[in-house]
């Protein structure tokens, strides 16, 4: 009786501590990666780049299409503003279905009604400027807040090489802040991710998306 019971508290001890750490969790996706939106910000107006997107899954939307086999070739000014074959954009745009998962190493648990506020803070120590901090938050936060929590990991070199982005002229800096994130009723003990904060010196390729994994 006494080593049943033993036995009991160590399995529970062991699923207690699976559920209630985010630790060494990798996530296999159930949703789109969406919104990927791609700005350029050359030194030069009028400069010419080819953006080059190798994706590890089924794309289901590019606007504008490619030009050249998975590839953008486009004229973007100091402003942000793209010219593609005569059209003129914001930003480029793809979504798509990811034949891979997500890491949930490190990252933030956090009540839905402090994702605003949450995403307010980080978004820019993540590298985004004003405007398209609020282009973020106007997409997301509308599934985020009225959930109990919100598990969130910013993906790196995972999404990295599972979404590649390649670039010529090469810029000085690439920022991507890509979002991975579920809901859940009750809160998650996970590790604090770190946030490092990149510079916008020089020629600047900045994407940010983001995917509800389940």
């Amino acid at each position: 009786m006494r080593k049943e019971y033993i036995a009991g508290m160590l399995l529970i001890s062991m699923m207690a501590l699976v559920l209630g750490c985010g630790k060494s969790a990798q996530i296999e996706s159930e949703g789109a990666d969406l919104k990927p939106v791609i700005y350029l910000y050359p030194t030069e107006d009028d400069t010419e780049i080819a953006v080059s997107l190798n994706y590890n899954g089924n794309l289901v939307e590019l606007i504008p299409e490619f030009n050249a086999e998975d590839t953008w070739n486009v004229t973007a000014n100091r402003d942000g503003q793209i010219t593609f074959e005569g059209q003129t954009y914001d930003y480029l745009f793809w979504e798509g279905d990811p034949a891979y998962s997500y890491d949930f190493f490190s990252g933030f648990c956090i009540r839905g009604a402090d994702t605003e506020m949450f995403l307010r803070e980080k978004l820019p120590l993540l590298g985004l400027n004003e405007s398209e901090t609020e282009e973020f938050i106007e997409f997301w936060v509308p599934m985020m807040e009225g959930n109990e929590f919100n598990m969130i990991s910013f993906q790196g070199n995972n999404y990295d090489k599972n979404a590649k982005l390649t670039i010529n002229p090469q810029p000085d800096n690439i920022i991507r802040v890509f979002m991975a994130w579920y809901p859940t009723e009750r809160y998650i003990k996970i590790n604090p991710q770190y946030i490092e904060t990149p510079s916008r010196d020089g020629f600047t390729v900045v994407e940010w998306g983001g995917n509800k994994v389940k």
